[in-house]
C-alpha cells in the first residue's frame, strides 16, 4: 500500500472516531436538556402540584394520583352517592369538618361533600389512626367488617375504621379524624392539579 492511501486511510478513521464522539456528546447533550424539563424527583418528593385529567372518569369510578409520596383519591360520585352522605351525616364523629381544619379540610371544602364540586371527592387515602390506606368499598348493602345498612365508602382493615363516601370517619371507631382534603383547584371541566390553589402551593 502506498503511502498516500495509507495517509488516507488514517484521515478516514480520524474522521469516523470524530463524528462518532461528537454524536455521543451531542445526544448527552439533548438528553441533559430535555430532563430540565420534567420535575426532578427532589421536586416530588417536595410535593410538587401534580396535574390530572379526569375526563375519562365515569360516575361511580375513581382513581389515585401520588402526591408528596402519598396515594390521593379522586373518586367520580354517582348521584346516588351524593344522595348518601344526607343519610351518612347523623352517623359520622365531624360531619362539618370542624376538627383540625387548617390541617385535613381547606375552607372550600368544609361542606356536606367535603369537596369543591358535590360529584368529585379529593382525599388522601391514608387513615388519620395509624397511616394505614383504607380499601375501598363503594358499594353499598351488607359485607364482612361493614354494616348491613353500609351506604358506601371506605374500610380501613388494620383496625376496622371505616369512612363515608365524604371521607367524613364514622362515630366509636378508632379513626380521630376524617381523611385529609389536601389542597387542590380545577384547571377546567375535567383537569385538576392538587397540591395548589388559589392560596398557591401547599
Amino acid at each position: 500500500m502506498s503511502n498516500e492511501k495509507q495517509v488516507d486511510s488514517g484521515r478516514r478513521g480520524l474522521l469516523v472516531a470524530t463524528c462518532a464522539a461528537g454524536g455521543v456528546a451531542g445526544l448527552a447533550t439533548a438528553g441533559a436538556f430535555v430532563s430540565t424539563f420534567q420535575p426532578s424527583e427532589r421536586a416530588k418528593a417536595a410535593g410538587a402540584p401534580v396535574e390530572v385529567d379526569i375526563a375519562a372518569l365515569a360516575p361511580g369510578e375513581m382513581m389515585t394520583v401520588e402526591w408528596r409520596g402519598k396515594p390521593v383519591w379522586i373518586l367520580k360520585r354517582s348521584p346516588q352517592m351524593v344522595e348518601s352522605l344526607a343519610k351518612t351525616e347523623g352517623q359520622v364523629a365531624d360531619p362539618k369538618s370542624e376538627r383540625n381544619p387548617n390541617e385535613l379540610t381547606p375552607e372550600y371544602a368544609r361542606n356536606a361533600y367535603r369537596s369543591r364540586k358535590p360529584e368529585i371527592l379529593v382525599a388522601v387515602g391514608i387513615c388519620s389512626h395509624l397511616g394505614c390506606s383504607p380499601t375501598t368499598k363503594l358499594q353499598p348493602g351488607a359485607q364482612p367488617s361493614l354494616p348491613d345498612d353500609w351506604a358506601g365508602g371506605f374500610l380501613c382493615p388494620c383496625h376496622g375504621s371505616t369512612f363515608d363516601l365524604a371521607g367524613r370517619v364514622f362515630k366509636n371507631k378508632p379513626a380521630p379524624d376524617n381523611l385529609e382534603v389536601p389542597p387542590h383547584m380545577y384547571l377546567s371541566d375535567t383537569k385538576l392539579i392538587i397540591g395548589k390553589d388559589e392560596k398557591g402551593e401547599a
